[in-house]
């Protein structure tokens, strides 16, 4: 679906691979001579890394840890699967692999062959899908590698014996295949806390790595090759020693990485923070702006080789929708201005692998538009009518982006300027009247999606929703299981307050009282219950703890809650 680049992808390619080995003697011949690579050099790398956009992750399949790539509940890979990924416009795959149990015993650590020949499979299959593809060492980092200080010599020959192998085999693949030396690498496994001792060690893998490639022959001496600071953090310490480590190898075909899941209260929905408001956004900016400084402003590119929200993690509805897409609009644009690529972190909540469809077409249309410009969309996309009272005009401001509304239609029939609505600069009004015969079921919950299409970008939707106050009832259960019975009446929630009665904050990061969305409490709406998890009593103290459930609509609804050892009462204030 995304709109294809007008160049062949074949010209591309075998262009790209004629400017890689053409800038790879000029490096070689400038560092025979002491100097740096020539700046020219660096500007390919960018041209390949821009190619790449946007790219989307297999993830939790090969990288899984367990049997085989089925085991974290995703289907055996397919042909088909990786043929859809390129056919709806993704021009970059990154494929993370475990390698942890496959691996051999010393001396040899051989890998295991069909191991090694199934990798290969989906590597090729990728390759004739003309993707860009991104091979790695996954969740070895902190399955193994972790514990490189206790173990030095047994993790870093490990590691060699198994870059080697992987180099060997790959060798002869075209350049479009690149390697990631490892993902996330950290080394508090294994005891590690000094973080110099840390950058050290990842120095020396990193170099090591990159020895080995160069050294193994064929397209490897030019290939790609993709460098890690510590946790793949964007943090500006760590990218200050990972470009450190990029300079001292004065090599023009190395590429940075860095993840990037959003500014964690936002992303994980925590101390308030459930809109995209302005921390969240300045958090973006901050991030690529420090990137871009330190990586592409110089001549070395970046590759956003995860992106997401850390709470998709528990469920992707951690974050209300509206303010999800404003997230994930505002990154996608900002990232690729900053001439960063992004590859989407996808577990199998975004793409089904079975039937091939987006669990959220709003997203995936908003991450697609994103990448041509600015989308436009709203301070909120939830209209909230109270039942039984008169209704009103709603006002709803518009975050134009520099567009130009077109029209707004509702149940397939246009809206009329005027009569429906009315619109003053970025002020939008949905008339009374219009309202009043979207809900004229009368029923709780979404009535009617107001549709808002612009002369640029993907669409906005509003959905019409009809509510009155939640009520919770008392009740009794355990810390393991407790849940309290609550008639939303349209209502959806967006974060809850936890307080002891007698002063001070209840439950885990207890420096807030807002606690984490999906971790301590969640909405059961399908059984009519608020959920609180073990995580959350597991840091609540004996007492009585007062609850209070904030709600989209504007509701909030106080409940007590009484914990003795682990048995728990409730009652509704």
């Amino acid at each position: 679906m995304f709109k294809r680049r007008p160049v062949s992808l074949l010209s591309l390619t075998l262009a790209i691979i004629l400017l890689l080995s053409t800038f790879a003697s000029v490096a070689a011949a400038a560092e025979s001579e002491g100097q740096a690579p020539q700046a020219t050099a660096a500007s390919s790398m960018q041209s390949y890394v821009e190619a790449m956009q946007p790219g989307w992750n297999l993830g939790n399949s090969l990288d899984a840890v367990g049997a085989d790539e089925t085991a974290w509940g995703n289907p055996r890979i397919t042909q088909a699967l990786i043929q859809q990924i390129a056919a709806q416009g993704y021009k970059s795959i990154r494929i993370p692999v475990t390698w942890d149990k496959h691996i051999g015993a010393a001396p040899n650590y051989t890998v295991d062959a069909a191991y090694m020949n199934r990798v290969e499979e989906v590597v090729r299959w990728a390759l004739d899908a003309n993707l860009y593809v991104m091979l790695n060492v996954h969740h070895d980092s902190w399955l193994w590698v972790s514990s490189m200080e206790p173990k030095h010599d047994e993790v870093l020959a490990r590691y060699n014996a198994l870059w080697t192998q992987i180099a060997n085999r790959f060798k002869d693949q075209p350049n479009k295949l690149m390697f990631e030396s490892i993902n996330e690498p950290r080394f508090s496994e294994g005891g590690t806390t000094n973080e110099a001792k840390m950058n050290q060690m990842l120095q020396e893998l990193n170099v090591s790595f990159h020895k080995i490639v160069r050294a193994s022959g064929g397209n490897n001496a030019a290939r790609p090759l993709v460098l890690p600071g510590l946790d793949t953090s964007p943090a500006q310490n760590k990218i200050n020693e990972l470009y450190n480590t990029i300079t001292k190898l004065s090599d023009p075909n190395l590429i940075a990485t860095i993840h990037y899941y959003g500014y964690w209260p936002f992303s994980v929905n925590i101390a308030g923070y459930t809109t995209f408001e302005k921390d969240t956004k300045n958090d973006v900016i901050q991030t690529f702006d420090n990137a871009y400084n330190t990586f592409v402003a110089k001549g070395i590119p970046v590759i956003v080789g995860e992106y997401g929200l850390l709470g998709f993690d528990k469920n992707t509805g951690v974050i209300e929708q509206g303010e999800k897409l404003k997230f994930f609009e505002f990154l996608t644009y900002y990232m690729k201005e900053k001439k960063l690529t992004g590859i989407l972190w996808d577990n199998g909540q975004h793409l089904n692998r079975t039937t091939y469809k987006w669990s959220d077409p709003e997203l995936f249309n908003v991450m697609k538009s994103s990448l041509k410009g600015r989308s436009s969309n709203a301070v909120r996309d939830l209209i909230h009518l109270k039942k039984g009272t008169s209704v009103q005009d709603a006002t709803v401001t518009l975050n134009l982006n520099g567009n130009q509304l077109s029209t707004l239609s509702a149940n397939n029939k246009q809206l009329k300027q005027g009569t429906d609505y009315t619109l003053s600069g970025d002020t939008l009004t949905l008339k009374a009247s219009l309202l009043t015969s979207l809900t004229t079921s009368g029923k709780y919950g979404e009535n009617a999606v107001i549709n808002a299409k612009f002369n640029k970008g993907a669409d906005w939707n509003f959905k019409v929703i009809v509510y009155d106050t939640p009520t919770l009832s008392a009740t009794e259960g355990t810390t393991q299981t407790f849940t309290i019975p609550t008639d939303f009446r349209g209502s959806q929630l967006a974060t809850m307050e936890a307080v002891y009665t007698n002063g001070g904050n209840a439950g885990p990061q207890d420096w807030t009282p807002y606690k984490e969305f999906g971790n301590t409490f969640a909405p059961a709406y399908d059984t009519n219950g608020i959920k609180l998890l073990p995580e959350f009593f597991n840091s609540v103290k004996d007492g009585e703890v007062t609850l209070k459930f904030h709600f989209w609509s504007g509701d909030v609804v106080t409940y007590k809650m009484t914990k003795s050892g682990t048995r728990v009462t409730g009652t509704a204030s």
